[in-house]
Order: structure tokens, then sequence, then C-alpha cells
């Protein structure tokens, strides 16, 4: 949009990916955004990404996974594997992870894809505009303050050059990398560093002789001349090849790590050839990008009424594809605790649980690639840098967990409706149509009670009111919902006369097992804790 008001309740700074989340989660919300971003228009290079059911639950909560879903099926194959080969016509070294799905429909009511960056932007971008949400590309900032009620900023727009100046209560900073903000704030990096000068080559040949087939989403090639991965569309005629390692780091380690040197596009040609294993194959490069495989958690994710996201609070290798998931749900995490204050319906205490949550599970998501990317790409570098142990990816992706004393993650499975734990996914039925957990907890708080707990949800009726109006639905369940599996009082640890309270992101925050003398004394304690304010 090229319209810019100089004013609105949330300012982003960055709209890629994690900004245009942010924008679309506030909007949800009912919180008008302005968003500034320093380029003109998005980057047309097929760069996929790896989206994992968390990020996909959050993107239902606001009417999107269809069409997320939807794009993904024209791009990708569904339901794909992660491989790693000598060459893509070589010979298979391992399966890393043959089905994407396989086994995750009891965890949740949404599956793991692909999806090129670029399109999955366009449908946020859209969801937020239609939301109320204002997006202005071209817009650099140059200047960033911030006083006891608020941020301003200083923008440049690219088109005519000249400075505006424009003001928000918050600011969220999702400008990657490089952040201009985080910059400003002094707040540095701190991790392991950056360990790879990578590359990646964006091109055009015809594969499908290599692919067949096989359902291949990932594919990892270790061979003598060059360590990466191949990314390709649905056609198997086009993708990318990212390269982390050239030749033997035994003989140069310094040259092995410095995959970016020789951008000629001769010498892009052989490095694609000699991942195919092809030396002759008709080979058009499309582009290119540099970049540093870095392992990095910033200090610190708040300043005052500066909040950093994405990129600009983490970096990490891609193995895994971790990265745009974990920005995602910083956002996400933001998103409704920024809403609920600026509405008036919760303490600004709420929002200094940002950084005590979303640090944590950037540390050890950032551990977390680091290991996959010495275990799949740099196995040498392992008795050096000591990597992390690896645990399951379902820990990563479902089972990190907030201020709980069972740690920072822990497996999904086993959580059983744990506070601090993602509420699980169970299907229950409404009216004859069945309905997930996690669309009942849905941008807003929820009471689950077992069947003999309807005082609780007596009682969530008058605490709405109490907390001025609080979103809060309350349901019985074998009253207001069905439980046909019998699955909802181990799921959620209860019995059948106690109760689970489910914040607005889909996290547990408080449950009481068993019946309570005064359960509305009881739930308002509790919910004065989760939103930092009393009753009214």
């Amino acid at each position: 949009m090229d319209n810019m008001t100089d004013e609105a309740p949330v300012l982003i700074a960055g709209g890629g990916l994690v900004g245009l989340s942010a924008a679309a989660f506030l909007a949800s919300h009912g919180i008008r955004s302005l968003t500034f971003e320093r380029l003109t228009a998005s980057s047309p290079l097929p760069r996929a990404a790896f989206f994992h059911m968390r990020t996909l639950e959050m993107f239902r909560s606001i009417g999107i996974e269809e069409a997320v879903r939807s794009q993904s099926e024209k791009e990708f194959v569904p339901d794909g594997a992660i491989i790693a080969m000598d060459t893509l016509s070589g010979r298979k070294l391992a399966d890393i992870i043959p089905n994407l799905n396989e086994g995750v429909d009891a965890l949740s009511p949404c599956r793991r894809l692909f999806l090129n960056q670029p399109s999955l932007e366009r449908i946020l971008r859209n969801c937020a505009h239609e939301g109320g949400a204002t997006i202005v590309p071209g817009a650099e900032i140059v200047d960033v303050h911030q006083d006891s009620t608020g941020v301003n900023l200083t923008i440049r727009k690219a088109s005519d050059g000249r400075r505006h100046d424009v003001r928000g209560d918050y600011l969220i900073a999702a400008d990657g990398a490089h952040s201009r903000v985080r910059a400003a704030l002094g707040i540095d990096y701190e991790g392991r560093g950056a360990f790879s000068n990578s590359l990646t080559i964006y091109f055009t040949a015809d594969l499908a002789p290599y692919i067949g087939d096989n359902p291949w989403s990932l594919i990892y090639v270790n061979n003598p001349t060059l360590r990466g991965f191949f990314r390709l569309n649905r056609a198997a005629t086009a993708g990318f090849l990212g390269v982390n390692v050239l030749g033997d780091p035994q003989l140069d380690a310094d040259a092995a790590v410095n995959a970016a040197t020789d951008l000629s596009e001769s010498r892009l040609i052989e490095l694609v050839r000699a991942g195919v294993g092809k030396r002759d194959l008709p080979v058009r490069i499309d582009g290119y990008s540099r970049w540093r495989a870095t392992a990095n958690v910033a200090r610190r994710l708040r300043d005052g009424r500066v909040f950093i996201a994405g990129d600009a609070a983490h970096l990490m290798p891609p193995n895994g594809g971790f990265g745009g998931n974990t920005g995602i749900h910083d956002a996400h995490n933001l998103a409704w605790k920024l809403a609920l204050v600026i509405k008036g319906l919760a303490g600004s205490g709420l929002l200094d649980s940002y950084e005590t949550e979303r640090k944590p599970v950037a540390v050890f998501t950032v551990e977390q690639s680091f290991s996959r990317y010495v275990a799949r790409t740099a196995p040498w570098l392992a008795a050096r840098v000591q990597p992390a142990p690896l645990v399951d990816d379902l820990r990563i992706e479902l089972g990190y967990l907030y201020d709980s004393p069972l740690g920072v993650h822990a497996d999904p499975r086993s959580t059983c409706g744990a506070p601090g734990s993602r509420a699980p996914h169970l299907w229950l039925e409404r009216r004859g149509q069945r309905v997930s957990t996690i669309d009942l907890a849905a941008g807003r708080y929820v009471l689950f009670a077992g069947g003999a707990g309807s005082a609780w949800v007596d009682a969530a009726k008058e605490a709405a009111n109490r907390f001025g109006g609080l979103p809060l639905d309350a349901y019985c369940i074998g009253r207001d919902l069905a439980d046909p599996g019998g699955q909802f009082l181990p799921g959620f640890g209860i019995s059948s006369s106690g109760a689970s309270l489910v914040r607005p992101d889909g996290f547990v925050a408080w449950r009481c097992p068993d019946h309570a003398t005064e359960p509305a004394a009881v739930l308002h304690a509790a919910l004065g804790a989760s939103l930092c304010t009393r009753a009214k």
C-alpha cells in the first residue's frame, strides 16, 4: 500500500514473513498495525520453506490454513520425504524423515507442508490488509525513539526520499538479521556465531529423470565437491541448491566453509551439476543469494515498548526448517498479549512474559538447528563444537514449554495438559460435528471442565464480566461437548470435577485436577495471574 497514516497502536518494522504474520495475528484480535518494509517488492525467487503443524494451527486460527494448504499443493508434493544422497542421480545415504506427516494425525488437526515464501507472504499480506492493517513497502526506518507512552519512528520513503514521522504505542522489530531497530537499541547477539559463508543457487533444469515418482521434499547431498541440499518444485524442473561446504574441510577448513567466493555463472552451473551428478546437465541460473549459517540469539527480546522477533531475535541454520516457524511463533505469542493490554483487559506486566517465554525456546531451537546442521552437513565439527544432543522434532515443533517445571521442552504426547504446555489436540463433538480442542482455544481464553464440573463453567461466566468483558468461553465436556473417545480427562490431566484454563495462544495457563470449594475465587485468581491484573 502507498497510503500511510502517521499513527497506529502497533508499529511493525519489517514486512517479511514474521512482520506480516504479526500484522495478521494482531488484525485477528482487532488491533490496527502499521508495517514498514524496506524493499519495494518481495523477491520473486522461489524460497521454499517448511512449515510445521504448530504454525499451521496458528494460520488455522486466523482462517488462512486452507489457502496455505491449497497453494502448497500447487507447488510441492504433499507428505514428502527428507533424504540424503551422494548426488541427486546417485546413491541414497539416509532416510532422514521418510514421510513428513507419518504419525502426526493424533497430535494436530493440521499437517506439515512446504510452500514458497513469496506465496505465503502474499496470503498473509491479504489477510492482514483485510483485517485493517496498513503495510507500506519501500519505507526504510532511519531512526527510532521511545518514551513512557509510545514509540516514534522516522521513515524514509524510497519513492521520493522524503522523511515521515510516525508514532505507535508499541513496536515489533521484525526487520531481520541486520535489524536497524535492534542495532539502535544496542542489543547484540550471543551464541555460536557464523560457521559457514553459504550460497543458494536458484536454477532451472530438468531433474525429473532423477526424481521420478519419488516424493522427495528435501534432498541433502554430500559428496567430495560439496555438501548442501536441493529443494525442487513439484515438476522437478526448477528449484534451488543450498551450498554450505566445498571440498574437504580436513584439507582446508577455511576454504571449505566459504562457499560463496566464486559467483561466476560457470561456477554456479558447475556446482549444480556436481550436486546432481551429471557433468553435462543443461542448467540455467536464475539467481543466487549469499548468507551466513549462524546460531545466535539476541541478548534481550524486549526494550521498553519495543519487542524483537524473528531473525532480528534469533538466527539459526535452515536444517529442520525451524527459523521461520520460530519467528511466526514469536509473533503469535506477542499479538494476543499486546491486544489485551491495549484493550485494557490485561496489565502491562503481561508483556514481560514475551521475553521470559520466548527466549528460552529460541535458545533451545537454535541449538537443535545447529545440531542438525552438524549431523547432516558437517559431522567433522562434532568433536570440536560439542553440539547439543538431538531431540525428536515433535519436542521442538509442539513440545516447547513456557515457565514450566518440566523444563523448556517435553514430548507433546506425554504433557497431558500440564500448565505451560500447548493444550493437546483432541477431537470432540458439537451438535454431531467434530471439533478440535485446538479450534475451541483459538484467539480467546477457554475453560474446559469435566462432566461433573459445571460449577467451573458458571464461574467462568462470572469471571468474564469481572475482568471487564474478557473473551472467555467455557465448556462442560459431556454436557456442552461430547467426548466419544473418552480422551478428554486423561488428555488434559483432570478428573471429571476438574478444569483447565487455556490462553488465547493455545497454551495451558492453569488447571485444577479436582473440584474446588470456591471455584469462582480459584478461577479469578488464576485469570488474574495469567492477565497480570485483578478482577473488578
